[in-house]
Formats: structure tokens, C-alpha cells, sequence
């Protein structure tokens, strides 16, 4: 029955090459264990992970270690003749935000590109997640009469696409991408972050809330020594969270914690995403994407260090294994003990850890090459 829905699953994802093309998986990963192109995919308890596959320019490995009753985590990668796109999408508030935008995010910037004639810009890229955030809001709001929470649920977003011999990076909220690099011939390894962070706890972004709403002082509110937009969430962009943006959905019947005592005469929460390029270069070695659940245990350097110090293989499922181990240490605690708890009850211990690790095969790249076949999966232990 199982192989019988993940069949039915993978007749759900329409492959964004020519018709008859092989690709390497194509649907929905995480049902089982299983070898396809010589990569390893498998379980153990709330983790899944994929050991090592190819992508159009090098190889990848990619892991999500569930914490939350239902995962609230997304990700994908899509690569072919156009280049590569990977996304990390990580929710709050329900899975809804983040499936929704792994379901229409990547098919909008195709179809925007393709309007381009395959040309990659930080405008198409920009398209892209605005055409999503007006779909989800158009959802929204044909559910508001019967499902008014689906106002309240949100997502951090994390892209990363490659185009010719240009890295894309695009963010909102607090997942993050950071760069190996090589340092010269010492045989040392850099770890350089590419992504801006939107959290109300980082300073930069308190500064830039209150120059945004400068007759607001409580835009920003500590509270229980954390900082969040009117006291409320942390994230200053997303898509989703209507309520923080559209006055009609910060009323009644949505949750009280979640409605303003004062009136909203402009969204407080963006969906304009911060876009970088980077020029990719030989000595760039890796990137490591993940969800803020990583990070919140490992620092940028040990991430980079444990993917250089270890073979390709397994380097996701070893990211999260990390900060497993460091989480479990906080509590004091036996990590094999933090493996035997329960979802749900787990997020009192780490949240949902979604991770992806490209390798970059620089002779491909510079070729202007891509390997076959075309990829395009995604992890979800629960969708």
C-alpha cells in the first residue's frame, strides 16, 4: 500500500524537461529506504536523508530530522538544461505555507524564465516569489470562511539558483546558506555566509523595522528576551502570515495572540525577497543549506569543517546528526536518549532540521555543461 501512494505521489510531479527524459527521482522522497543512481536513501526514526545523488553541476547530499507533530519543513532540488534550484522552505504556524510554496514556487520562476527565454535575473527570481506570495493569498482568502487560520501560517524561504557560472541567492526570514570555499593551497577551508537573515533579533533588522514604521514604537517588542515584530514573531519577511500584512485578516476568528490591539495601515511583514549573486569561482568548494534548526546549534565554521573533514557521502545526514548531538548536550542528555523521544514532544529539544549540501563540479560549470539526468525531488517525511 505504501509503494502504492508513493507511486501516486510521483504521478503528481510533472518534470520540467521534454517528456520521456530519465530522471533520476522524480516525486516525492522519504517513504523508504532505496538505491537510485548509486545513492543511498534511507530512515532512521525522524530522520531521513539521502546520502549522495548528482545534480546538473556536481553532487548532493540532503537530510530532515522531523521534530515538530507534523513536519513543518520543505525542500527541493530541481536541476536540468536551465541550471539548478534548491529551496529550503521552513513554516511556522502549520505545514500549509511551506508546502504550498514547494508545490508553485520553482513552476513560477520556470514559467518566468521561460517568458525570458531561459535567462536567469534577480528580477525573475523576485517574480517568482511575488506570483507566490499572491497565489497563496488568493488561497487565503478563499478559505477564510471556513479555514481563517490558514491566515496565520507562514514560512521562511531560502533559494539558491545556479545559472551558467552565477550562484542566485534569495532569502526571506532566518534559514541559511553558507559557502566552503578554499583557501588558497593551505588545504584549509572558509566558511563564508551568502544569506541575509530577517529576525527580529539581529540588530540590523530591528533598525530597519523601526525606519520603516517610525510612529510605531512598539513595532519591536522584547519579550521573554527574545525580539519579534510587535511581540508577536520573530521573522520580519515570509510568505504568508496575512495577518501581520492585510488588515481584513487580523480580526476575528483567528486567534486572539495573533490579533492587534491598534489598527494596521501597512503591512508589518514583507515578501520581498534580499537577492545576491556570486560569481562562482574554482576555489568554491561547497554550500551548505539549512533550515534555522541547524544553525541554531552549529556555527557556520564547525558546519563547514565537519562537510571538508568528511567524505561527500552522508554530509546532510551528518550536519543534523551534529547538531543533534549538540542539542542533546544542552539538556544534558545521551543523544541516543534524544533519539527515543517523540515527535511533537521533541521540539521542546530542536526544531524541524532540513539540510542540503551542493558539491559544485567546477569543470562542468565552466564548460557550461550539464550532466544528465535532470533532477527534481523533494523531501517531505509527512506530506
Amino acid at each position: 500500500m505504501l509503494w502504492g501512494l508513493m507511486n501516486l505521489f510521483s504521478l503528481c510531479w510533472k518534470p520540467f524537461g521534454p517528456d520521456g527524459e530519465n530522471h533520476e527521482t522524480n516525486g516525492v522522497l522519504g517513504g523508504g529506504g532505496g538505491t537510485t543512481g548509486g545513492s543511498r536513501e534511507g530512515k532512521d526514526g525522524l530522520l531521513w536523508f539521502r546520502d549522495i545523488g548528482k545534480y546538473g553541476s556536481g553532487e548532493f547530499s540532503m537530510a530532515v530530522v522531523q521534530a515538530n507533530q507534523v513536519l513543518e519543513d520543505q525542500s527541493q532540488i530541481e536541476s536540468g538544461q536551465f541550471g539548478t534550484f534548491v529551496g529550503i522552505y521552513d513554516g511556522h504556524g502549520g505545514p500549509e505555507a511551506a508546502r504550498y510554496v514547494c508545490d508553485h514556487l520553482f513552476s513560477n520562476f520556470r514559467a518566468i524564465t521561460a517568458e525570458s527565454h531561459g535567462v536567469v535575473t534577480a528580477e525573475t527570481i523576485q517574480r517568482a516569489f511575488r506570483q507566490t506570495e499572491e497565489g497563496f493569498t488568493t488561497l487565503v482568502s478563499e478559505l477564510w470562511g471556513s479555514r481563517p487560520s490558514m491566515a496565520t501560517v507562514g514560512t521562511c524561504c531560502l533559494v539558491g539558483v545556479i545559472y551558467q557560472q552565477t550562484l542566485f541567492i534569495a532569502s526571506l526570514g532566518d534559514s541559511r546558506v553558507v559557502l566552503g570555499k578554499k583557501v588558497g593551497n593551505t588545504g584549509g577551508m572558509a566558511a563564508m555566509q551568502l544569506s541575509t537573515e530577517h529576525n527580529a533579533n539581529i540588530e540590523a533588522i530591528r533598525h530597519e523595522l523601526k525606519e520603516l514604521h517610525p510612529n510605531d514604537p512598539q513595532i519591536v517588542v522584547l519579550k521573554h528576551g527574545v525580539w519579534r515584530v510587535k511581540g508577536i514573531i520573530q521573522v520580519s519577511r515570509s510568505i504568508g502570515d496575512l495577518y501581520m500584512k492585510h488588515a481584513q485578516y487580523n480580526r476575528e476568528p483567528i486567534n486572539a495572540k495573533f490579533r492587534l490591539p491598534e489598527p494596521m495601515n501597512m503591512p508589518l511583514l514583507s515578501a520581498n525577497p534580499t537577492i545576491i549573486s556570486h560569481p562562482l569561482h574554482p576555489s568554491d568548494s561547497f554550500l551548505i543549506f539549512a533550515s534555522d534548526g541547524l544553525w541554531e546549534h552549529l556555527s557556520n565554521e564547525k558546519a563547514v569543517d565537519i562537510v571538508h573533514s568528511h567524505p561527500r557521502a552522508g554530509s546532510a545526514k551528518r550536519l543534523v546528526k551534529a547538531a543533534l548531538q549538540e542539542a542533546a548536550r544542552k539538556r544534558e542528555m545521551r543523544y541516543s536518549d534524544l533519539r527515543k523521544i517523540d515527535k511533537k514532544v521533541r521540539r521542546h529539544f530542536h526544531d524541524d532540521i532540513t539540510v542540503i549540501v551542493l558539491f559544485f563540479n567546477h569543470d562542468l560549470i565552466s564548460r557550461g555543461a550539464v550532466q544528465d539526468p535532470p533532477v527534481s525531488i523533494r523531501s517531505a517525511l509527512e506530506h
